[in-house]
C-alpha cells in the first residue's frame, strides 16, 4: 500500500492524517526529497522520511498535531551533534527540511485523485498541494525556498530515468537486466542484424531497435533524465556513436572500452574537430573501477557509477 492509499482509507474512516514529507535534502541525510510518511490518529503510519530517532521524534512531533494542530509548517532536521537547534540526534551529516500537512476527509477527493494516477505533477507549498496530470518536466524535483515560510516543492509522480544502450552483446543483457531492475526504461540499439541472438533474447529491455548509427543522435532526446552507454561490437562504431552524442546534453555518456581503445578514440575525433573539452563529460572507460571481468560485473561497475552521478546534488 502506498502513502497515498494508506491516507484515502484512513480518511474514508473519518481518520485524520499527518503527512510529512521531505521537500529538501543536503549531504548524507537518510532522508531524500520525495521520501513521505503518514500517520494517521489512531497512531497507524506507512512510509518513511529517513528512520532512526530522527524519524521517531518527528513522528511524535505530527502525533502532537492531532491535539493542537499548527497547520501546514515545515520542521528542519540537522543530523550533526555540532547544531543543537535543529538536531535529529543523528550524527550521519547533513540535513533535511521535512513538511507536515495535517489532513482530513476533506483532502478526500484530491487524493483519490493522486493515488489512482500513474503520473502527474504535484505541488507542495506553504498553502497546501495540487495536483494536475501534466507529465512537463525532465527533472523528478523542484525545491524553491524563498523563506521560512515561503517555499514550493514540485515532484514528478511518475518520473522516468531512461537509459539508452548502443550495442546488443553480452554486456548490454547485464546491463538491461541490472537497469530494469532499478526502474529505468531501457532501449537497446544495434546495426547488426535482428535475429542476433543477444539482441532476441534480451527480454528487459522496454525497446530494441536495429539502426544505423550515423542516426545515432535523432534517437537520444536531452534532458536530465538521460543516459546513454556506448557498448558497441567494434572500435569504428563506438566512435561513430561517439561523435553524433557527444554534443547531446544528457546527464550521463559512458563509452565501454580499454584505456588504449579510449585514448585512441579521443584521439581520431580531436583529428576530426572535435574539441578537445568536450571528452571531459565521457565517462570512459565506463563504469567504476572495480577490476569487473565478466557482463555481469561490468553491468555492477555501469550501474554504481550511473546511480552516482543519479543521486549527485
Amino acid at each position: 500500500m502506498t502513502v497515498w492509499e494508506f491516507i484515502k482509507s484512513r480518511l474514508k474512516k473519518d481518520k485524520k492524517v499527518v503527512l510529512m514529507v521531505v521537500i529538501d535534502s543536503f549531504g548524507s541525510s537518510p532522508g531524500r526529497r520525495g521520501f513521505k510518511m503518514a500517520v494517521d490518529s489512531d497512531g497507524k503510519m506507512t512510509g518513511s522520511i529517513g528512520g532512526g530517532l530522527m524519524e521517531y521524534n518527528l513522528v511524535e512531533l505530527a502525533k502532537e498535531q492531532f491535539i493542537e494542530s499548527q497547520g501546514i509548517f515545515c520542521k528542519r532536521q540537522d543530523h550533526s551533534s555540532r547544531n543543537k537547534k535543529d538536531s535529529s540526534g543523528m550524527i550521519c551529516s547533513g540535513s533535511q527540511l521535512i513538511a507536515f500537512y495535517p489532513l482530513d476527509r476533506t483532502y478526500l477527493p484530491i487524493i483519490e485523485s493522486i493515488s489512482e494516477a500513474e503520473q502527474g505533477k504535484l505541488v507542495f507549498s506553504q498553502s497546501g498541494f495540487l495536483f494536475n496530470r501534466e507529465v512537463n518536466s525532465t527533472e523528478e524535483f523542484i525545491t524553491n525556498i524563498e523563506a521560512e515560510d515561503k517555499w514550493s516543492f514540485t515532484e514528478q509522480m511518475g518520473f522516468k530515468n531512461y537509459l539508452y544502450v548502443f550495442g546488443a552483446g553480452h554486456v548490454s543483457v547485464s546491463v538491461s537486466r541490472l537497469f530494469k531492475q532499478l526502474g529505468f526504461h531501457i532501449t537497446v540499439f544495434d546495426n547488426r542484424d535482428r535475429h542476433l541472438t543477444t539482441f532476441k533474447s534480451n527480454r528487459f529491455a522496454n525497446s530494441k531497435r536495429i539502426i544505423d548509427y550515423k542516426k545515432a543522435a535523432k534517437y537520444i532526446p536531452e534532458g536530465d533524465n538521460i543516459y546513454v552507454v556506448i557498448m558497441t561490437f567494434a572500435h569504428k562504431s563506438d566512435s561513430r556513436v561517439l561523435k553524433r552524442l557527444i554534443d547531446k546534453k544528457v546527464k550521463y555518456l559512458g563509452m565501454m572500452g580499454s584505456d588504449e581503445k579510449v585514448a585512441s578514440i579521443f584521439k581520431k575525433l580531436k583529428g576530426k574537430g572535435v574539441s578537445k573539452d568536450k571528452f571531459e563529460k565521457v565517462d570512459a572507460p565506463i563504469g567504476l573501477p572495480i577490476s569487473s571481468q565478466t557482463p555481469d560485473e561490468i553491468a555492477v561497475s555501469i550501474a554504481a557509477k550511473i546511480i552516482e552521478v543519479k543521486n549527485r546534488e
